[in-house]
């Protein structure tokens, strides 16, 4: 009996050496005495003890944090960029092969090519472009690990982080910015104004009736406002013969 157990757990031990369950997210890449033979998965898979060996690979999509690079931009100056790279494996073989850790080496070359991207583009650029920018580092990278069997699907600058100098120096300049739409607008205004009091005045000049209705509406705002003192305006025609009279007596005498 004794020698029975003993036999049977080293079947055991057999057997569960030579199974592997793979998930369906997951690929395994076969080494039989050290050559590949292909990438199996999902499901069961049966391995020669001793002579096979498994490398897991996962297909899912994966979420890497680029950490914070010190970086020059063209203008010269200086500012802290992270940003977060999607990528997933597309062909498993490749990943194993071609080189020694996928993980890492994709990071690295997001580092080294945001580094390098972003050290081509003025700090105006960065602020306003980044959607054209994120393009642009995720051609590269995606160029650079086709070779592994990965794909970069999209790449994203997360925050730009700005010295202290500059975050002032951009607020005064908005600051002016803004003043100087401000007074764009108030002298277009007065433009517009001056421009249709310009034609008001050219067509009161073509029919007098209007400005004796103009002068009619006036009043009548001036009484709605319930005021102890009502101002009325008196045109000038109105005075002009009692003037010419007196002026004429004087003359005569």
């Amino acid at each position: 009996m004794g020698g029975a157990g003993i036999l049977i757990i080293v079947i055991f031990i057999i057997l569960a050496s030579m199974l592997r369950v793979l998930r369906e997210y997951e690929r395994g890449v076969i080494f039989r005495l050290g050559r590949i033979i292909g990438a199996k998965g999902p499901g069961l898979i049966i391995l020669i003890p001793i002579i096979d060996k498994m490398v897991r690979v996962s297909l899912r999509t994966v979420v890497h944090d680029v950490p914070p690079q010190d970086i020059i931009t063209k203008d010269n100056v200086s500012v802290q960029v992270n940003a977060v790279v999607y990528f997933r494996v597309l062909d498993p073989v490749k990943a194993v092969l071609e080189v020694e850790n996928y993980l890492y080496a994709t990071s690295q070359l997001a580092q080294t090519t945001l580094r390098s991207v972003l050290g081509e583009v003025e700090l105006d650029d960065l602020l306003s472009s980044r959607e054209e920018i994120n393009h642009r580092l995720q051609e590269i990278i995606d160029r650079e690990t086709d070779p592994w069997g990965i794909k970069v699907s999209m790449v994203e600058i997360k925050h730009v982080d700005l010295p202290e100098e500059m975050k002032r120096a951009m607020a005064a300049q908005a600051e002016a910015e803004r003043e100087r739409r401000a007074k764009i607008i108030s002298a277009q205004g007065e433009y517009q104004a001056a421009e249709k009091l310009t034609q008001a005045a050219e067509i009161m000049s073509k029919y007098p009736a209007a400005l004796q209705l103009r002068y009619l509406q006036t009043l009548n705002v001036i009484a709605a406002e319930n005021n102890s003192t009502t101002v009325f305006p008196i045109p000038l025609e109105m005075l002009r013969p009692f003037m010419t009279a007196y002026y004429g007596n004087k003359d005569n005498q």
